[in-house]
């Protein structure tokens, strides 16, 4: 019995340092203070739209004419599309149409690119907008420094400066705006006609469609879009003019891009209808994304 008091007391040390060992465990996984860092929040988009299916056939015969006429199996074989060539129908896909009439030949292509933030740090929508911003500088555009629409530009010379400062940048909004203001009273200045009032009249003005419908910084479509205006001489037959539009919604970059080369060297493509129906498009193409 004189051996029981020492049995306890050692029972008593091995609870105690068995109870400190699980303290200090416990305190060392715990790490109270420590920050918590939580993921960038993912993109709206997990997957793309079948893009030669994106456009509807109606869409289709109103931005290739002389398309309709064709025979039947020419026809469908037109509005079918070609698929453009990817290796990850998750990350990017297009689809391309062209259609040739006696008068002229019109073309067009979309592409859908879905950007993923590989850094947690760093949304996919944040990513994206970096994408996008890219190709805005590329085409030689800013959001930062949208100027106003053309008829405000028009006011602001009759008013006081004239056309030079505001011709200065060469973006503006969209030229359509520009309607609104043609029932105003006529200026007996002659900077009015100059600085570009006579585009807000329909298309087939007589302004070139360098001077009436420059590249610009697009409103309400999507989370940024901008347009740009290429017309160029292809070579020494027609001249060949190309309008692109590019937005972004959400993690998602989409391109629309329609061009026209007239049959005949005498014929210019008219540029504001090529960038109204681009426009036009790429609205609906972001609408169906939205739904």
């Amino acid at each position: 019995m004189a051996y029981v008091p020492g049995v306890a007391l050692l029972a008593a040390l091995v609870v105690g340092c068995s109870a400190g060992d699980d303290g200090n465990a416990n305190g060392a996984d715990s790490k109270a203070g420590s920050p918590t860092v939580s993921p960038a929040p993912p993109g709206r988009y997990l997957t793309l739209p079948a893009p030669c299916r994106a456009v509807p056939r109606s869409t289709l015969k109103d931005l290739l004419p002389g398309a309709a006429e064709l025979p039947g199996d020419q026809q469908d074989k037109v509005f079918r599309g070609s698929a453009a060539v990817t290796y990850d129908t998750d990350r990017k896909v297009g689809c391309s149409w062209k259609s040739d009439a006696p008068s002229a030949t019109r073309s067009l292509s979309i592409d859908f690119e879905r950007v993923v933030s590989y850094d947690p740090a760093v949304s996919d929508d944040d990513r994206a907008d970096t994408v996008y911003a890219k190709k805005e500088k590329a085409a030689g555009l800013s959001s930062s420094a949208a100027p106003g629409p053309p008829d405000e530009k028009d006011k602001k010379g009759e008013e006081s400066e004239g056309s030079e400062e505001s011709d200065a940048s060469g973006k503006a909004k969209d030229p359509a705006d520009a309607d609104a203001s043609g029932s105003a009273d006529p200026s007996p200045s002659g900077s009015s006609s100059e600085s570009g009032q006579d585009t807000a009249g329909t298309p087939g003005s007589s302004t070139s469609p360098e001077e009436a419908l420059p590249s610009r910084i697009l409103d309400n479509l999507g989370d940024a879009a901008f347009l740009q205006d290429l017309p160029k001489k292809a070579d020494s037959t027609a001249q060949h003019h190309t309008v692109s539009v590019v937005f972004r919604t959400s993690n998602v970059v989409v391109t629309v891009r329609y061009a026209e080369q007239p049959a005949l060297i005498t014929q210019v493509p008219d540029g504001r209808e090529l960038q109204e129906k681009a426009q036009a498009l790429a609205r609906k193409l972001a609408e169906t994304l939205s739904e």
